[in-house]
């Protein structure tokens, strides 16, 4: 469904814009191998698809577009395993060291006369994630890396995996454009966008963001913190959605956090029933206990949500619960999660 939906989605955009060039990369969510699977027919519609990196071969990731406004080169860097890099065993910034590689090989196959855009799906050292809808990419310990990886040539680096649109290193030729809609309800208040980034003379001159309207509301009750069985109810019972209505949008999403300590075996009953004439999409409760009240962390009702923590920070709350719930995780057990993490990670590539 989601393949069909892309590429009707290439199709009309083409139709719409005749000049359109789409460049696509895979992330460490994505197949490599399924993303190339269709790189012979999108090639009709002008997109670029890269799947992974060769690094015998670094100069395949470097797209030409020839466009009615000038021509740009994309470094189209997708996601970098270990073993798509030049990497020694022993040295604490070994992957940082092989994206740099990387990205200065790929820079031998473009023309010093034009501009470069380089891609990367990665996450930047500083960069703020969302919480609980991102993972840290973790490889042999190291899980973020410096801006110097980019070097001198890119004119402009747009960055991929950070779901909050940011400035990386202050600078306003690297970014992260986030996603264009929440993927979590910890991103409701994010202003998503995109960027529109413009080339004067071969050189980068601006950048523009574009705000991507909020067709289907977020809510979640309460904003912070759990309430009380009674609690919700009440919030429920005062949730005005007419706003919504009145303007013409989608039905919102609705979670609610209930404390941890509210043992009612009815609190499903109850809640459904506050629910009956309300027009959401009920996305499920999340228990919160006292510890999570400052510091918001989820814990869900449903164990299928564990999934979406990153392990490290579910090693935390693991820690905390059968261990020490003041003392952080020792450094070795987090260097042996991040052994275990590698290891998985090599045998996906």
């Amino acid at each position: 469904m989601a393949e069909q939906q892309l590429y009707a989605f290439i199709r009309r955009a083409k139709a719409d814009n005749p000049d359109l060039h789409i460049v696509i990369t895979a992330g460490n969510h994505d197949s490599a191998n399924r993303i190339e699977t269709a790189k012979p027919l999108l090639s009709q519609f002008d997109t670029h698809v890269v799947g992974r990196f060769d690094k015998h071969n670094p100069q395949d990731v470097v797209k030409t577009l020839n466009t009615g406004l000038g021509t740009l080169q994309v470094v189209a860097m997708p996601f970098l395993r270990s073993a798509d890099l030049d990497t020694q065993a022993d040295d604490p910034l070994a992957y940082q060291r092989g994206v740099e590689r990387a990205y200065q090989a790929a820079y031998q196959g473009v023309d010093a006369q034009l501009p470069v855009l380089a891609m990367g799906h990665l996450h930047a050292k500083g960069g703020s994630i969302s919480g609980d809808s991102e993972r840290n990419i973790t490889i042999g310990g190291f899980d973020a890396i410096t801006a110097d990886v980019f070097g001198e040539r890119p004119d402009y680096v747009a960055l991929g995996h950070l779901h909050k649109a940011q400035k990386v290193a202050g600078s306003d030729a690297i970014r992260y454009c986030g996603t264009p809609l929440p993927m979590s309800f910890s991103e409701r208040n994010y202003r998503h966008q995109v960027l529109l980034v413009e080339f004067t003379d071969n050189d980068f001159s601006s950048v523009k963001p574009l705000d991507v309207p909020r067709l289907k509301p977020v809510i979640l009750l309460p904003e912070r913190g759990g309430a009380t069985l009674d609690e919700l109810i009440a919030l429920l019972n005062e949730l005005d959605l007419s706003q919504y209505q009145n303007q013409g949008k989608a039905t919102p999403y609705l979670r609610l956090r209930l404390n941890a300590s509210d043992t009612d075996s009815q609190f499903r009953t109850k809640i459904e029933q506050a629910l009956a004439d309300k027009q959401v999409h009920f996305c499920g409760i999340e228990r919160v206990n006292t510890t999570q009240q400052s510091t918001d962390m989820p814990h869900f009702e449903d164990l299928g949500q564990v999934e979406k923590l990153e392990p490290m920070s579910l090693l935390e709350l693991a820690y905390r619960a059968q261990i020490d719930s003041e003392q952080a995780v020792p450094q070795a057990l987090q260097d042996c999660l991040m052994q275990v993490l590698a290891g998985v990670q090599e045998q996906e590539a």
